[in-house]
Parts: C-alpha cells; structure tokens; sequence
C-alpha cells in the first residue's frame, strides 16, 4: 500500500491546530467546511480530502433508507446543521446532527473540551448548546436541494438542561415536531452524561413510553422517520441486556452504541486533565463500544439497526465494529486525529 499523503498532510497540520482551544478549532472546521460545501471548488477540494472514490463507496439499504457508504459522522460534531453539504462532499454515507433541544440553550460554561493526545481522545461536557430545533429544520431543509442521493440525515433529540425530568417527554415531543418532517431518522439521546438526569430515561419503563409517544406523535402528524436511541457505555450487562430484550417491543428501529463515558480506567494523559468532569471519547471507548455491539447484536438478531459509534479511528476498528454486528459505523474523535483521509479509510474498509 502506497503512502497516504492525506495522512502526512495532516501528520504536518495537526501540531499547529493543537496549539490553540479545541472549541474555537472545531467552530473554524464546522466553518469551513460549511464554506466548502457551499461552492463546486470547495466540495470537489473536500472530495479530493476525504479520499472516498468517486461514486460514493458501496450502498446500503436500511429502513427504506439508501446509504450511500455505512460511514457516517456522530451527533455533536455538527450541532446545527450548518456544514450538511460539506461532509456529503467529503464523501460520507451519512451524518447525525444535533443534539438538539426545543430551543436555544448555551450549554456548559468554558472551557468544556479537552483534548488527550496520549489516549487518542477527547472529553467534553458541552451541555447540548445548539441554536434549537426550529433553526437547525430550517437548514436541513433548505440544504436538501444540494445533497447527494444516498447521503442521509438524521437528527439527534435531547431533553434541554432546565427542563425538570417530568417534563422531559414533552421536550422530546417539542423537538420531534419540528424535526421529524426533514429527518431521515431521529436518535433519542437518554444517554448524554453532561445533562443532569438524562441517563434515568434509559430505565425500561420510562424509555418505553417516551418511544410510544414518539410514535404516536409521529403517526399522527404522518412524520414518522425511524427512531434509533443512543445508550450509554457505562450501563451494567443486567440494565443493558434489559433495555435492548425491552427495545424489541417498541416502536425502536435501531440503536447508537454508545455514548461518551464516564470512566477514567488505564488513561495515559496527565491526572488532572484526565479527571475533567465529561464524557470520555476516542481510542479508550473502543472495547466497550464491541462489547455492547456485539451483545445488541446477539440479543436483537436482524430486529434492531445497529451504528457503532466510539473509538473508531482506522480502517482496522471499522472492520471490528462491523464484524461485531454493526449495520453502520460513526466517526467523531478519530477526525480530530487523523483528520478526513479517515473517512475514505473507513469507506473502503466497509465495502
């Protein structure tokens, strides 16, 4: 196999971009790439990044949906929708925007993203800030006359960080009104470890009747793109073998694993930075991210659309997590890393 010049290039550029505030770089790269995709130059500039082959990779069908490739981008990167035509220009099957609230929120206070470089990962306690959900349909809509076919949109939903937990269904409910009628497919966020009580939604019970009422909601307005829900890493094998048997009785199509953890174990970086409060991402996930996908895997059979998300950083991981079982796979931290030659990486490895 030849050298990858897109990995050199990056080996070269990286340095310079960890000199400053991951936040304020991550903000630049949603930027320019939303520039990007905004003009022929810049996306055929994207394509020649990205390093996927003209065509888009090998297509799935899923839940009536046509993915182009299995390679997605996680929920979080692009909060708001802003660069949409950018990653498909980049050559990814699909992208998961958001999460989002009902409406504008903040977020955490900064600095609230940190970067471990020792561990390949990231720890971030952003707190869901978004512009909300009647901004971020707003741009999904419109950007829909410029994307590729086969490049598919989901839409991640959260309950807001004010919100009391008896009115959180109503948050999910305010967000799925908006977003569902430009949605590809939603992702139910209950797994976030930076909105104070958002990880008991994934009590049986309780997840159930929020995807019953997600779905009645969504039949009634005849909106009704397919539900996955994201859990978290850090669930015990009794809860989540639990949650996933319960998940085949309800209008759940899929499922996201996993979240960012909270666990610090076997970390190489500087104690204090490793003990920042937030979700842990990157490299140190990966294991836990195969166990879960492989245990969905045997406990839903077909029933249940699994992405894998978490520690995917070379074409090796995306072969692992989809030999675990999983239908689709999802990049984050391993951008930051290894930059965008990742995702022709990932696309060829899943072909």
């Amino acid at each position: 196999m030849g050298l990858d010049w897109r990995g050199v290039l990056y080996g070269f550029a990286r340095p310079i971009l960890f000199r400053f505030d991951p936040e304020r770089i991550h903000r630049l790269t949603i930027r320019l790439l939303g520039g990007a995709g905004a003009h022929p130059t810049g996306r055929a500039m994207a394509a020649l990044a990205g390093g996927v082959q003209r065509g888009g990779g090998a297509p799935v069908r899923l839940l009536g949906l046509r993915f182009r490739n299995r390679i997605g981008v996680g929920a979080g990167f692009d909060k708001d929708a802003l660069a949409l035509a950018g990653w498909a220009a980049l050559g990814l099957g699909f992208v998961e925007v958001g999460t989002v609230t009902p409406s504008r929120q903040p977020g955490n206070p900064r600095p609230r993203l940190y970067r471990l470089p020792a561990d390949g990962a990231l720890i971030n306690r952003m707190g869901f800030n978004n512009a909300g959900a009647a901004a971020l349909a707003r741009r999904v809509m419109l950007a829909r006359r410029s994307l590729p076919p086969g490049f598919v949109v989901g839409v991640n939903i959260g309950r807001a960080k004010g919100t009391e937990p008896a009115g959180a269904i109503a948050d999910y409910l305010a967000c799925h009104r908006l977003v569902a009628p430009v949605a590809d497919y939603l992702a139910i966020n209950v797994s976030s470890p930076n909105t104070p009580g958002l990880r008991d939604l994934q009590a049986v019970d309780l997840l159930s009747d929020l995807l019953a009422r997600l779905d009645a909601a969504g039949a009634a307005r005849g909106a009704r793109p397919p539900l996955f829900v994201k859990l978290a890493p850090d669930l015990e094998p009794g809860p989540f073998d639990a949650v996933v048997t319960a998940l085949l009785d309800t209008p759940a199509a899929g499922l996201i694993l996993a979240n960012t953890t909270t666990a610090r174990s076997a970390l190489r970086s500087a104690a204090g930075l490793a003990a920042e409060r937030g979700g842990l991402s990157g490299d140190p996930l990966r294991a836990r991210m195969l166990g879960a996908v492989e245990r969905a895997r045997q406990l839903a059979g077909p029933r249940l659309v699994i992405i894998a998300s978490g520690g995917i950083s070379s074409a090796d991981a995306t072969r692992d997590a989809l030999d675990a079982g999983a239908d689709l796979v999802q990049l984050w931290t391993g951008l930051v890393y290894r930059g965008p030659g990742l995702i022709g990486e990932a696309v060829r490895a899943s072909a």
